[in-house]
């Protein structure tokens, strides 16, 4: 299949270049600059992406170049004027330094990297340094009022740098340009499609497990979900999925997404633990203490119910590309590595290997992987939910009741979503289970109960937020509701808090 190689300097933006080239159904790997590949006989062409670095610092990254100087090349933002410097030119500190919004005030129409892109395109600029004179042998193809040199082409080559970023939404015409230099320059076929990275992945986890037994821990969201259906589909009932109840789902989670996994013909074995988590639990409020101790617990029940699987030997993982990526670094082998394991890490006497079908795709293309598979909406439509569940949805210790009670609220909060048709309009939702007590009155008689808080915001990746903006209307049916249905509780409110500064979960 083919690809493109895209070689991260540091760049915020690199992940979404990455989207960009997959969105024109094109493979494309990320690769640090220190330990970039190689190209070989399916790569097409090489994207250099920008970095917070100048290019003049003792300590800027240092391409490889020439091992891709027979490929089309596109360099972008710091990678234009590392290629400028490196091939003669020169580089400067930006009279005025651009950054935001700009609009081509030139484009040489007659370059295949800007067909389609009209002069007068709004592109985003980021960048303190600017290419000062051009290096023998190339021409600029795009200017800006202050940036002659936005965009410059080597003559007789495809090699094409450009000073602004392509890859966000604020470059109007960024997505054509991005297909220019695919369809156009590195004549891309678009063969990434679900379609195919099915039947290529069904191939390889048959090969690559052959005839041993495959144990998987599920947790009903939408990653472990696909990869545990690819692998089904791939060794059938080699395959044994582990769904542990913790007491900390939503209310009667663990029941239907056990018997949702059961229908989609998957080999699952499901564990009430729920006593065990909150004796674990009791009397621990600090946050991070919370999340290891479920963790460690979790660790101690899969462990005990994989050994009672005769033949395992790989253990199945829904990691998925965008964890990867987060584990390696631009800034050396030095630098601490972060680790991503569904399971949380693992006993060092576990001598299992990882199989893991989701490596390769991000987030949005792991649910179009389960809509080709079949998969219900119920399950690919589910809202994020994090790790450690309600118990970092509850601020303070940990109780059954405490439990219950937040999974009662969460369960009126999330089906007034569905039932409004704002659920598939909203990132994320849930309710919080407030350390606090009010006073309020009910009936003639006077309470002192606790206080529940509604969290919806939007998102597209969980790096930002913001709060939703929920019907009034809406938000005081289900304070109605909860506070009449919900025994132990006599307030809601509704947080408007945006990340940052606030984070999406309390704790």
């Amino acid at each position: 299949m083919q690809k493109v190689l895209i070689i991260d300097s540091g760049s915020q933006y690199t992940q979404l270049i990455a989207r960009r080239v997959r969105e024109q159904q094109v493979y494309c790997e990320i690769h640090p600059f220190h330990t970039a590949p190689a190209p070989d006989a399916d790569t097409i062409g090489v994207i250099f992406s920008g970095s917070p670095a100048s290019v003049h610092d003792a300590n800027a990254p240092q391409l490889t170049v020439d091992q891709y100087v027979h490929l089309p090349i596109l360099g972008v933002c710091y990678g234009a004027q590392y290629l400028a410097q490196a091939s003669g030119g020169t580089v400067i500190r930006s009279q005025i330094r651009e950054y935001g919004r700009a609009h081509l005030k030139t484009v040489d129409s007659s370059c295949p990297l800007f067909k389609h892109i009209p002069a007068g395109s709004q592109v985003w600029m980021s960048h303190g340094d600017t290419i000062g004179t051009l290096p023998a042998g190339a021409k600029v193809v795009a200017s800006t009022d202050h940036v002659e040199n936005a965009a410059y082409v080597f003559e007789g080559k495809p090699h094409y740098a450009i000073q602004f970023h392509p890859e966000v939404t604020h470059s109007l015409d960024g997505k054509q340009l991005i297909e220019n230099f695919l369809v156009e320059i590195c004549g891309a076929h678009r063969d990434w499609t679900s379609e195919n990275y099915i039947d290529a992945t069904l191939q390889q986890l048959k090969d690559q497990v052959g005839t041993d037994t495959v144990v998987m821990g599920l947790s009903g969201g939408v990653d472990s979900t696909v990869a545990a259906t690819l692998l089904s589909r791939a060794i059938g009932k080699q395959l044994v999925c582990i769904f542990i109840d913790n007491g900390l789902l939503r209310k009667d989670e663990y029941e239907a997404v056990l018997e949702s996994y059961k229908h989609q013909g998957l080999n699952i074995i499901g564990v009430d633990a729920k006593q065990r988590f909150y004796d674990a639990l009791t009397g621990i409020s600090d946050p991070e203490q919370k999340r290891k101790t479920i963790g460690r617990v979790f660790i101690e029940v899969f462990d005990e119910e994989a050994n009672k699987i005769d033949g395992a030997r790989w253990l199945g993982q829904g990691t998925i590309y965008p964890d990867v990526i987060e584990s390696m670094t631009v800034h050396g082998p030095s630098a601490t590595i972060k680790s991503h394991h569904n399971v949380g890490g693992l006993p060092e006497d576990m001598k299992l290997k990882v199989v893991e079908p989701l490596r390769s795709l991000f987030k949005d293309e792991v649910r179009l992987v389960g809509r080709a598979l079949g998969l219900p909406n119920t399950l690919l439509g589910r809202h994020p939910f994090p790790g450690p569940g309600l118990a970092i949805r509850i601020l303070g210790d940990i109780t059954a009741d405490k439990v219950r009670i937040l999974q009662e609220a969460d369960a009126i909060f999330i089906q007034n979503l569905k039932d409004s048709n704002w659920y598939d309009r909203v990132w994320q939702a849930g309710a919080i289970f407030l350390p606090v007590q009010s006073v309020g009155v009910m009936g003639d008689e006077r309470t002192y109960e606790h206080v529940i808080c509604l969290r919806a915001v939007q998102s597209v990746d969980g790096m930002t937020a913001d709060w939703s903006h929920l019907p009034y209307e809406l938000l005081g049916k289900i304070s109605n509701e909860i506070i009449n249905q919900v025994k132990g509780i006599n307030r809601v409110v509704y947080d408007i808090s945006s990340k940052p500064p606030a984070t999406i979960e309390w704790e």
